[in-house]
C-alpha cells in the first residue's frame, strides 16, 4: 500500500483487498441547467453558496462539487471516473462497475457501502462544506441469497439540499429507513428493472421519498431507461432530458411539480 494513502482510506482499501481474494460475489430545490459540459472545470470558481453542481459520468458513477470545491465521485470504479481526481470517493459492492480496490493514493476520504468482513459500516463525514453519511440496505447475491448491509444510501447535505445516491438498491424502504434518511431533495436512482429494484418497487421507492429531482442512472438493460420515463410520467411526474451530463441545483428554483431529469452520460 503507498505511503501516501491516509489511514482510513488504507483501511478500506484493505478490506476490500480481503473480500477480493475472498471472491465474494419543507422547501425543495430545483436544477438550473449548463449549456455546454466543457465548462464544467470553471464551476469551481462559479459555484454561489446555495449551488451545487453534478455531472454524471456513467452507470452508478456522478461527480458532485459543493461551493468549496470538494469533489466527490459516487461508487467509484476503474471503469466510470471523472476527469478530475475527486477528495471524496464513495463505493458499493455489488460488483466491480461499482467499487475499485485500487483507489489512488491522493484520493484523501474512501467511503465503503459495505464491510467486505461483515456487519455494519457507518459514515458520518464533514469535509468543508459538505456532511455525507450513508444508510445500509440489503442485497441478493447471483445465487438470490440475502446479503445484508450489502449496499449503502449515501446522502450528501451541501448548500441546504440533501442529494441521495440509491447504489444497487435491492428491496423497498421501510419506515425507520424513511426516517433516518429525512427529507430527500435530489435522488440518483437505478432503473434497469433487473440486477437491482423492478420498475414497480422502484417506483414505490420514489413515492416513499418524495424527492423533487430524480436523476435515472443504472440503465443498462435493453429499453429500461425509456420504461421507467413512461412510468413515471403516468404516475405524475415532469420529464425533462438535458442537452449535457451537468446541471446545478439550487433550493431556491424547485419546480412545483417532482420532475425526472435524465442526464446523458458514458
Amino acid at each position: 500500500m503507498p505511503a501516501r494513502l491516509p489511514r482510513r482510506a488504507a483501511i478500506v482499501v484493505a478490506a476490500a483487498l480481503t473480500m477480493l481474494a475472498a471472491g465474494l460475489p419543507g422547501a425543495r430545490a430545483s436544477c438550473q441547467l449548463l449549456a455546454n459540459a466543457d465548462d464544467f472545470p470553471l464551476l469551481r470558481a462559479s459555484l454561489a453558496t446555495d449551488e451545487v453542481a453534478i455531472r454524471y459520468i456513467g452507470h452508478a458513477t456522478f461527480e458532485i462539487e459543493t461551493p468549496k470545491g470538494v469533489r466527490i465521485a459516487t461508487d467509484y470504479n476503474a471503469v466510470h471516473r471523472p476527469a478530475r481526481l475527486p477528495r471524496v470517493v464513495t463505493m458499493n459492492g455489488a460488483h466491480r462497475t461499482h467499487f475499485t480496490p485500487d483507489p489512488e493514493p491522493e484520493i484523501e476520504h474512501v467511503l465503503l457501502g459495505w464491510n467486505p468482513a461483515g456487519g455494519p459500516m457507518t459514515h458520518d463525514l464533514t469535509v468543508e462544506d459538505v456532511r455525507i453519511r450513508n444508510l445500509q440496505t440489503a442485497t441478493r447475491t447471483w445465487g438470490g441469497e440475502t446479503r445484508l448491509l450489502g449496499n449503502s444510501i449515501f446522502v450528501f447535505e451541501v448548500a441546504d439540499l440533501c442529494i441521495a445516491h440509491l447504489g444497487h438498491l435491492h428491496h423497498r424502504l421501510t419506515d425507520e429507513d424513511l426516517a433516518r434518511l429525512g427529507t430527500i431533495d435530489i435522488v440518483m436512482a437505478p432503473v434497469d428493472n433487473a440486477t437491482t429494484l423492478r420498475l414497480d418497487s422502484m417506483v414505490a421507492v420514489l413515492s416513499s421519498l418524495k424527492p423533487r429531482i430524480v436523476i435515472p442512472m443504472h440503465s443498462h438493460t435493453h429499453g429500461s431507461l425509456e420504461s421507467f420515463l413512461a412510468r413515471m410520467a403516468v404516475e405524475g411526474y415532469e420529464v425533462a432530458r438535458s442537452a449535457g451530463p451537468l446541471f446545478v441545483a439550487r433550493r431556491a428554483e424547485l419546480p412545483e411539480r417532482a420532475r425526472v431529469l435524465v442526464l446523458p452520460g458514458g
